[in-house]
């Protein structure tokens, strides 16, 4: 949370250099989600939403600062098979992984209508569940499908997450834009301990396991 408060002091205080005043906005879109890399190696990717609004600054002719709050859906989704004597057991499995995400994105202006962008995404994590089902077929043909509700399990990530973006957008008109983004995750999203709690751990202490997200949608400007 410090880290939040200071990014947004600084924030604030590139305002103060602004040569005209911000615009407001609202923008939604796509998500398309993956874990990487220890612990989740046959995660695939999942799409989920994002929607929130947005503060652009400019700074200069080419240069404005564009720190945003945002609801953004992460996660990914696990398939695997096993057949033994003749019997087939299919696991499927979808991570949910809701976050309030605040980027704060330095755009660069490389046309009057096309602009790139990147800077740092912090992330709080609200909700997270698992849901799946598991289907066993028999030699015989016949098959049976259990699946399970979504389970709350927030307790086994951690609350914080923090990365990277990288993107691009371009303004279709003065109030309507489209934006694409990538976000690479630099956090360890599984909450870690030793099992002296009586809790189990998600994994070995040296796993790291990272949001990667990738987002399209549209942006409005008021």
């Amino acid at each position: 949370m410090k880290k939040l408060f200071l990014g947004l002091g600084l924030v604030a205080g590139s305002f103060a250099l602004a040569q005209t005043s911000p615009q407001f906005g609202l923008k939604a879109g796509l998500n398309v989600s993956s874990i990487s890399d220890d612990g989740y190696e046959d995660s695939k990717s999942k799409a989920g939403f994002y929607g929130g609004v947005f503060m652009n600054a400019p700074l200069s002719e080419q240069f404005s600062i564009q720190p945003e709050v945002l609801y953004s859906q992460m996660g990914a989704k696990t398939v695997d098979n096993a057949t033994v004597l003749g019997t087939t057991v299919k696991n499927s499995a979808t991570l949910n992984l809701d976050y309030i995400a605040v980027p704060v994105m330095f755009q660069f202006k490389a046309t009057p209508n096309f602009y790139i962008e990147a800077g740092p995404e912090f992330g709080f994590l609200v909700s997270a569940k698992a849901k799946g089902d598991r289907t066993i077929t028999t030699s015989g043909g016949s098959s049976t499908t259990t699946s399970y509700s979504s389970k709350d399990i927030k307790d086994n990530f951690s609350g914080f997450n923090m990365g990277a973006g990288l993107g691009l957008g371009f303004n279709i008109t003065n109030n309507f834009g489209i934006n694409a983004r990538y976000v690479a995750g630099f956090t360890d999203i599984s909450k870690k301990n030793d099992g002296s709690d009586g809790t189990t751990s998600t994994g070995n202490s040296n796993n790291k396991n990272r949001n990667n997200t990738f987002q399209v949608g549209l942006a409005y400007k008021f």
